[in-house]
């Protein structure tokens, strides 16, 4: 298989698509002839679809805010008006928006890590089954991270933790009906400072000491004692998406130097 042909002919959604990993991966599809969906609650979605146009990919772009399933329905929706399939999905919402101690949330912000962290995928994945159903077909990618053992952000950990546990049994349920489902748990990934940021809150000095206690923890138990890229993360979620891994559903891969989380 040409690996530069392993998307052609397949409609695939990428949600966070607007920056970082998700943006990643929207253009490796493209370059590899996929027919890409991109969602993102931010305009810049915009312009990473412009971007695959200007490269001559095939892209449209979706805004919609994907905490709530209403927002999950319409993404489905429009994409089976446009392409009549939906092959892939690659759910890439969520992220930590703090890093302290447990005891230092609020009730509204575990609140708020929850529902940035698990949610969007849990809806997005609902939302797909039943065309995936019908097509008796289908690839479901989730983005979960090796935080689920991590400090200064147990909302977070616990959110992807539930994404493990959606990864599994869902590929358990649905193998019945040819959908296989996967999670990449991300290590710490080195990337551009972020268009829209989730905390825009000023940093104090005691917050900027939790945050370095997290990338001191990240660095110290990855074996290869570096962040990774985003291309590190893009080429295991994408070998997922593809055909090469059809042998394999319900796992959960960690990519983070040898942290296995």
């Amino acid at each position: 298989m040409l690996r530069n042909k392993r998307f052609k002919g397949k409609v695939i959604i990428v949600t966070g698509a607007a920056q970082g990993i998700g943006r990643g991966v929207a253009l490796q599809i493209a370059k590899e002839s996929g027919r890409v969906v991109l969602v993102d609650r931010s305009d810049y979605v915009n312009e990473v679809a412009q971007e695959i146009k200007n490269l001559g990919g095939k892209a449209i772009a979706i805004r919609a805010d994907l905490e709530a399933f209403s927002d999950a329905c319409q993404m489905v929706e429009q994409t089976l008006k446009k392409y009549k399939k939906i092959d892939i999905l690659i759910n890439n919402v969520g992220g930590a928006i703090w890093m302290k101690p447990f005891e230092e949330f609020t009730e509204h912000e575990i609140i708020q890590e929850i529902n940035r962290s698990l949610f969007p995928t849990l809806w997005c994945c609902r939302a797909v089954l039943p065309s995936m159903i019908n097509q008796q077909s289908g690839i479901i990618v989730n983005i979960s991270s090796i935080a689920t053992r991590g400090i200064n952000r147990l909302p977070y950990s616990a959110a992807k933790g539930g994404i493990n546990a959606l990864t599994a049994s869902l590929a358990f349920e649905h193998a019945k009906n040819g959908i296989r489902v996967n999670a990449v748990a991300t290590g710490g990934t080195e990337a551009p400072p972020r268009k829209v940021p989730r905390n825009t809150q000023e940093q104090s000095p005691q917050d900027k000491e939790w945050m370095q206690q997290v990338i001191e923890q990240t660095i110290d138990r990855t074996f290869l004692g570096r962040y990774g890229t985003i291309d590190e993360q893009v080429n295991a979620i994408l070998f997922l998406a593809s055909d090469e891994s059809s042998y394999i559903t319900g796992t959960v891969v960690p990519v983070g130097g040898g942290d296995q989380g």
